[in-house]
């Protein structure tokens, strides 16, 4: 159980950490002691179509506390922070206090530090960074960015940097600059009680093998089938962890035991890619350390 500093029940509690750290069990922790609502702030966890694979909360927690925002969008929508910030705008005044928990650092971001109001991406200009970054990679859509976003912009998430590609074609402004010129935020981090789970590497890596196993155990396979027939790499929904690699397995491209472990492996690079950012832009959150 993890020891926390006593929590004002009025105000917003953020609960911000990789997969695999006990997020959601410290949500329901302080929903069962001080009361409050669990609104979700994880990008595939917002999908209909996935439960087990995303680790989204079972029937049983979500009995325990009320939750929002988890599973509520249709698996071919596209969903973006903008969404997610529209969404949570009204439960931040709604009565009863959020906790609001999850993996996407963006998501937190934005809701404490403001987000640019950019124009949405037209379709061709989406077609051509998606051609693009299924033939070439990533590396040629970096090398093309202004020289301020390509500094900020995670240079290791293909989709962050496709993002930052499609905003600049389209506007013919730099995301760095879209980000400088930025409203103010729906919550303030001084409103708030921010913390961010801290876990040590090897000690993360062993709980997520462990959780995916438990996720094969409770019929993740059987969920990923049921994804089959309308399965569309190109969609958000798709980036689940573990999907792409199980897809590959029941279309006979990989045993199961490959696919499993492949699924691991891209779970901790997440992981991984999520304690940067954490690291980077969570440096006045209280750090809960773990392992």
């Amino acid at each position: 159980m993890i020891a926390l500093p006593t929590l004002n029940p009025e105000q917003p509690v953020l609960i911000a950490g990789p997969t695999a750290s006990g997020k959601s069990a410290l949500a329901l922790e302080i929903a069962d002691k001080s009361g409050g609502v669990i609104v979700n702030a994880d990008a595939l966890q917002v999908f209909a179509n996935w439960r087990i694979l995303t680790a989204r909360p079972d029937s049983e927690e979500e009995a325990q506390a009320p939750h929002c925002l988890y599973g509520h969008v249709p698996f071919d929508a596209e969903y973006s922070v903008g969404h997610w910030l529209r969404d949570v705008a009204p439960l931040l005044n709604k009565g009863a206090r959020p906790i609001i928990v999850g993996g996407t650092g963006l998501y937190f971001t934005a809701l404490t530090e403001g987000l640019a109001e950019i124009p949405p991406t037209p379709a061709h200009v989406r077609e051509i960074a998606d051609a693009r970054r299924a033939e070439e990679g990533h590396e040629g859509m970096l090398a093309e960015l202004d020289e301020e976003t390509r500094a900020r912009v995670d240079q290791l998430n293909p989709m962050r940097v496709q993002r930052a590609w499609e905003v600049l074609q389209n506007t013919g402004k730099g995301l760095a600059a879209w980000q400088d010129d930025t409203p103010p935020p729906l919550l303030n981090l001084s409103d708030a009680q921010p913390f961010v789970m801290n876990a040590d590497r090897d000690w993360l890596a062993n709980r997520i093998d462990l959780r995916f196993d438990r996720m094969m155990d409770k019929g993740a396979l059987d969920e990923v089938a049921a994804n089959l027939e309308q399965w569309d790499p190109a969609r958000l929904s798709s980036k689940a962890i573990g999907a792409p690699e199980l897809i590959a397995h029941l279309r006979g491209e990989l045993s199961l035991d490959a696919a499993i472990e492949a699924a691991k492996t891209a779970s901790r690079q997440y992981a991984k890619r999520q304690r940067t950012w954490f690291r980077a832009r969570m440096r006045d959150w209280t750090p809960i350390s773990l392992g």
